[in-house]
């Protein structure tokens, strides 16, 4: 393998071990000696099995994975190997090709998924390497399709410490699952109760070869530290840690599943659907505890990363306690929470716009307003007249203010500002309503009102205004 030689240098170490290399078995005990069996038995959780991808690195932990899926001869056909190019090291090249000669070797398929690793604002490297990986991984599973990923025993210790470390609640403390959807299939940990003393043992004793990633002895990353500083030490104290905190995350994910469904059934009492807000006067019936569960669940909802208390502390006094003709607004990481009247809003954060009036091409069935809203016109029974429609100058303008409308069946001209508060449309919407004109003269005020001038609901043959919202 000249690329070992290379391209590697020192900033990488191979390790090879020859058929002849002495194997302790006493090492690890009997429990734990890896086989393909721990596969099998993984996989019967997916009822309609279709294809297995296997996470690979090249690590010796993913290799010890691939290795026991391949010894299972009938499932060989639907494995494929998958190496995620992050492209934040200057060896990936090399670690690709070594894996896909050995995923050559073992007789399986191989493919590289290429991602853009780097952190946006407020990510962590470590954070952006997972996000990215995870999401190119999602694409690849279809319905009956399951992922293989190879953390071990270890790596849930590591994490459980990490979720302490943070002041993490129930959730982050039940740390990583041994099953979970992902995609549209599953992810599988079948190597979660291995230690990693059995799968370097596993490795050796069947003479595998894999690469070793230099960030991995960098202890500028949390989860480094904590490997290579601060577990040698703990362990050395407590040698079974490792199983004793695995079984303490077990706990803990056994008693935030029964949260979870008093949480459940607390949020859809105060959930709707249809706007994705939460009804304050329903969390002012709960106690506090049970207003941050309902919190935390919206969040999930809203796939968000979950709040810190302090953060839910605040969203309590300062947001649900306010009074109701004030507009408090709570902002992190991208999002900002108001309330309006009974209604708490959980909103993206967006750069104002300057909007310009845009012409509605005439025979084109929709038009972009704004980086978030696209106006379509579609047939309707009632509405604009099409005659009129297309033979016609429409505009599409944002609000500058003082603009009143005549509805059917309603006397006299209104005010936008009236109407909207009758309808209840938060203010931070109204700004960004988009108004559309026929030859100049104010036709409809978004896919709320229709002007009473071009109004018809005697003929078939007229449009309707539709708002598509990203």
């Amino acid at each position: 393998m000249d690329w070992a030689t290379t391209a590697f240098c020192s900033r990488i170490s191979m390790h090879i071990f020859s058929e002849s290399t002495q194997f302790n078995a006493r090492r690890t005990p009997m429990t734990e000696l890896l086989s393909a069996h721990s596969i099998s038995s993984a996989l019967n959780q997916s009822n309609n099995l279709k294809h297995i991808y296997v996470g690979y690195s090249g690590g010796v932990d993913s290799h010890v994975l691939l290795h026991l899926c391949t010894a299972i001869t009938d499932l060989k056909d639907k494995i494929t190997a998958v190496y995620v190019h992050h492209g934040l090291q200057l060896e990936a090249d090399a670690w690709a090709n070594h894996c896909k000669n050995t995923a050559e070797r073992l007789g399986v398929n191989f493919i590289v998924l290429n991602v853009n690793a780097f952190p946006s604002q407020g990510e962590s490297p470590e954070e952006a390497a997972r996000n990215a990986r995870y999401n190119a991984l999602k694409s690849l599973i279809n319905a009956g399709d399951v992922l293989l990923v190879a953390q071990h025993r270890d790596d849930q210790l590591e994490t459980v410490l990490l979720q302490l470390f943070r002041g993490s609640g129930l959730q982050g403390l039940s740390a990583m699952p041994e099953a979970i959807l992902f995609g549209q299939g599953l992810m599988l940990r079948p190597l979660l109760n291995v230690s990693k003393s059995a799968i370097n043992d596993y490795a050796q004793a069947h003479a595998l070869s894999w690469v070793d990633d230099p960030s991995n002895f960098s202890n500028d990353y949390d989860r480094n530290f904590l490997r290579n500083e601060v577990l040698p030490l703990i362990k050395r104290r407590w040698p079974a840690c490792d199983k004793t905190v695995a079984r303490s995350a077990k706990h803990c994910a056994d008693a935030q599943v029964l949260i979870s469904e008093q949480a459940e059934k607390l949020f859809l009492e105060a959930y709707s659907s249809i706007d994705n807000t939460l009804a304050i006067s329903e969390l002012k019936k709960l106690k506090v505890d049970q207003q941050a569960l309902v919190i935390r669940q919206w969040f999930r909802i809203c796939n968000l990363k979950m709040p810190a208390q302090a953060f839910i502390e605040r969203l309590q006094s300062e947001v649900i306690s306010a009074r109701e003709d004030a507009d408090p607004i709570l902002s992190g990481q991208g999002y900002s929470v108001r309330r309006y009247r009974d209604k708490l809003y959980c909103l993206k954060i967006v750069v104002p716009e300057i909007i310009p009036p845009i012409i509605w091409p005439s025979g084109q069935s929709s038009v972009k307003f704004s980086a978030d809203q696209t106006l379509c016109c579609i047939a309707s029974l009632q509405g604009i007249p099409l005659e009129r429609w297309q033979g016609s100058t429409v505009t599409v303008k944002p609000r500058s203010g003082g603009e009143t409308i005549a509805i059917a069946r309603r006397a006299g001209r209104h005010d936008l500002k009236k109407l909207f508060q009758e309808a209840a449309i938060p203010p931070w919407e109204r700004q960004f309503m988009p108004l559309v004109y026929i030859d100049d003269k104010l036709a409809a005020v978004g896919d709320l009102w229709i002007s009473a001038d071009f109004y018809n609901d005697k003929t078939q043959d007229c449009i309707s205004i539709v708002i598509q919202r990203e």
